[in-house]
């Protein structure tokens, strides 16, 4: 069965070509609603948003700038919806995971943090803020403007028995360190015939921010999904970000974690107890029946404004965050594709070789006979990210498109 992709921004999203596919039970329409009015912004927002007022009965007078960032639609969420309730301590995201590097470092002598101003500095997004004068200079350290420098070391480390969490002030800047994680960090386990474990947890920031530039808006998922040995993760909210972290730390894997950068000032509600997440393990973020959105990161919040404005209209989606990169949690997608039988994937990640295609290619490697449709995958254009902020906008998905995406798929 064939499979649309689409990055639905700029100029792929008001293109009339290739707008309708093959298929008796999937018509798309040869145009679409234009976007060119419309007013974006982002939000700092809660992970446990609530859902808002109806935003009009008119569906023609729903914009994409009506799609406010709190406006989660759940279905009886229960999870979600007594989060204020619950005991716990309120955190931003970046404050979730100094929690969890701290109580992990508390709790094993041998967790030890390295990167650039990760010191008494704190770190470029203050994760690392206050460890220093706790632990020491050498169990948090400094290193030089040398990425390939310091994450060599850091796997050196690892292989002697420490478990190091290397920070990238960028995750862009690690493609200087490509050779470091792809030909030791993913591979020395396997070369030296196990002898070797590398524990070592690399994150930092990363994704589309506001008018960062093209180098400092990287999304280097594609590019580490293909290394053997290594898992990938992406945090989306306070509570997984802490969880996450700590797995990753634990994990006698070597993991990459992903940051948003614009996700660090949300807040949530997290539980005063230890816990961990599941670094093979999706969350469902809300159940539904018609259609099957998986994402993750910051387009989690896009998936969940559009899903408000698709409740509205009649639709009853079910979103997916997938949090686990690499490998998937296929039983978790496989169990929604089988009762929902339409997949629609929204990634922040390039449209061409992402995490989308991928996905859409284990989808219909083990579920295509439960696609009543072809799988839809909305994700950035393939062009470096502009300054401009207008121009950064169109380059990534949007709310509206989502609405579009889903609509005509479930035709």
């Amino acid at each position: 069965m064939a499979t649309i992709f689409r990055g639905l921004g700029a100029t792929t999203a008001l293109s009339p070509k290739s707008n309708s596919f093959d298929s008796s039970k999937l018509h798309v329409p040869s145009s679409r609603t234009s976007l060119s009015g419309r007013k974006v912004s982002f939000f700092c927002i809660r992970s446990e948003g609530k859902l808002s007022p109806n935003p009009g009965s008119n569906p023609r007078a729903r914009r994409a700038d009506q799609l406010v960032a709190s406006a989660v639609a759940t279905k009886a969420d229960s999870s979600a919806a007594s989060t204020a309730s619950k005991p716990g301590h309120e955190l931003l995201l970046f404050e979730a995971l100094k929690e969890g590097l701290d109580e992990e470092m508390a709790r094993d002598s041998t967790v030890c943090v390295m990167g650039e101003d990760v010191g008494h500095y704190g770190g470029s997004y203050k994760v690392t803020k206050g460890l220093a004068d706790k632990y020491g200079d050498l169990r948090v350290l400094d290193t030089p403007i040398a990425e390939n420098s310091f994450t060599g070391m850091g796997i050196g480390a690892a292989m002697t028995g420490l478990r190091p969490v290397i920070e990238g002030m960028n995750m862009g800047f690690l493609l200087l360190a490509f050779n470091q994680i792809s030909n030791n960090c993913g591979m020395l386990h396997y070369t030296s015939g196990g002898q070797f474990k590398i524990p070592v947890v690399i994150r930092g920031p990363g994704g589309v921010g506001r008018q960062l530039g093209a180098e400092h808006s990287q999304r280097l998922e594609s590019y580490f999904q293909s290394i053997p040995g290594i898992q990938m993760v992406a945090c989306s909210t306070p509570y997984n970000a802490k969880g996450l972290m700590k797995a990753a730390i634990r994990s006698e894997n070597p993991v990459i974690l992903f940051e948003h950068v614009l996700l660090y000032n949300l807040k949530e509600r997290i539980p005063d107890e230890d816990y961990i997440c599941n670094l093979e393990e999706a969350e469902m973020v809300r159940p539904g029946e018609h259609v099957t959105i998986l994402t993750y990161s910051r387009m989690r919040y896009h998936v969940m404004q559009a899903a408000k404005t698709l409740v509205n209209k009649g639709y009853d989606p079910e979103v997916i965050d997938i949090r686990s990169l690499k490998p998937f949690d296929l039983h978790t997608i496989g169990n929604s594709v089988k009762k929902t039988h339409r997949v629609l994937i929204v990634e922040e990640c390039m449209r061409t070789g992402g995490i989308g295609a991928s996905l859409t290619s284990a989808i219909n490697e083990n579920f295509q006979d439960y696609l009543d449709a072809p799988i839809v995958c909305l994700s950035s254009q393939d062009v470096p990210t502009p300054y401009a902020g207008t121009l950064e906008e169109w380059t990534v998905v949007q709310p509206a498109q989502i609405v579009t995406a889903v609509e005509q798929l479930c035709q």
